[in-house]
């Protein structure tokens, strides 16, 4: 017997469309392309050199020898592939882009509202633009990067990320903070 499956994102039916888009915004992002990345022993700098030499996808520390990668250029379902062409013998590369959702929080106060339940010093000087870090967000785990001044990329597992957006609800009341699925 044939079944028939459709992909539905973990936050369709939960996210209501807004009509404005408020200084403070969180953006789920529909599909975006999630590879993780393990080297293998001893092939931590080799893996990290193919990594950081391409443009076209983002490599994100999530622990030694280990990267979650994102691409807003290849499609899910060959992310895994280019990366397993590019890294060889050097790492192992598991597609997560049906597992993961990627949220983006931006706006003046999105370092203000992530204190709220993130660890650790989210101040310019102490994580800077481009740097990644696997924290717990209350006590949900999310790789957490920031890629602007005030602009932070979350990645979460998918069975956690309506957890998430309400507890960054709950984080966010005194900031006025809108959600809404990304444009891009």
């Amino acid at each position: 017997m044939a079944y028939e499956y459709q992909s539905v994102h973990a936050l369709d039916g939960t996210i209501g469309a807004i009509s404005t888009r408020r200084a403070n915004h969180l953006a789920v992002h529909r599909t975006t392309a999630v590879a993780a990345v393990l080297a293998m022993p001893g092939h931590d700098a080799g893996a990290a050199a193919i990594l950081s030499a391409s443009g076209e996808f983002e490599a994100r520390f999530a622990g030694p020898g280990e990267w979650l990668v994102l691409s807003a250029v290849h499609a899910p379902e060959t992310l895994a592939a280019e990366l397993s062409l590019r890294l060889g013998d050097h790492a192992h590369v598991i597609d997560q882009s049906h597992g993961r959702v990627v949220l983006t929080l931006s706006g003046p106060d999105a370092a203000r509202i992530l204190a709220n339940g993130v660890g650790i010093d989210l101040h310019a000087e102490a994580f800077a633009d481009g740097r990644a870090a696997s924290v717990l967000c209350n006590h949900i785990s999310i790789n957490l990067a920031r890629t602007g001044e005030a602009r932070f990329d979350l990645v979460v597992a998918r069975s956690f990320a309506q957890a998430l957006v309400d507890d960054l609800k709950i984080m966010a009341r005194s900031h006025d903070l809108s959600v809404d699925f990304a444009t891009r």
